[in-house]
């Protein structure tokens, strides 16, 4: 691993909550928490004890990094279990909780995950298109777990529905030191359509059953 300081102060990690069946997403995680505490990065989170979560979180913590779990109060009797790592903050909703983690963070990686890892990814990439934020979104490409998803973005290019500086702002890479190399090196090429916009300011849906 590279002893250089980065540019970042605090990244948000984006990941599951559960470790998935290869042994190579749980050593993905490990390495990119140790990564991270090694380029004296903190860390942002979604604040589970569990899964891919727990494991970028100790691996940071154990680096002597900051931690920090941001998390809805009606997932914490689920998702944290055992010792607390780091600080935790609790908040009211899933929009409350994507709107402190991307104030936190300077950049955005998503390690391999399920739904919420997908929503939370196309949320920080959709915002970075209209404008909202310059940070740098990434996907670490386990084994190449996201390959799909990274197949999906270029057909809807090549069919008309994501422009050409949109395409380009999610970055990939296999590993964790060649994909923060990668978040260091990104500058935006997005227009400031919606600058004025933050997160709490875009209205949130009520899903509640009438």
């Amino acid at each position: 691993m590279e002893d250089t300081k980065s540019k970042f102060k605090r990244v948000c990690v984006f990941c599951g909550s559960s470790s998935g069946k290869k042994s190579s997403y749980q050593e993905a995680a490990i390495q990119l928490g140790k990564e991270l505490a090694e380029r004296r990065i903190d860390l942002v989170y979604g604040g589970a004890t569990v899964g891919l979560m727990g494991l970028v979180s100790q691996a940071v913590h154990d680096g002597g990094r900051h931690v920090l779990g941001v998390i809805p109060r009606s997932l914490m009797p689920v998702a944290i279990t055992g010792e607390i790592v780091g600080e935790v903050r609790a908040v009211s909703s899933m929009h409350q909780r994507k709107a402190e983690m991307a104030r936190q963070a300077d950049a955005f990686i998503a390690l391999p995950g399920g739904f919420g890892t997908l929503e939370e990814l196309l949320e920080v990439v959709t915002f970075a298109q209209l404008g909202i934020h310059r940070k740098p979104v990434g996907l670490l490409n386990v084994d190449g777990y996201f390959n799909s998803l990274l197949s999906f973005i270029d057909n809807a290019f090549d069919e008309g529905f994501i422009p050409p500086p949109a395409h380009r702002i999610i970055v990939s890479a296999p590993t964790a030191i060649e994909l923060i190399r990668k978040l260091e090196e990104y500058v935006s090429e997005i227009d400031e359509v919606a600058s004025q916009l933050v997160w709490e300011e875009v209205e949130t849906p009520n899903y509640a059953c009438a």
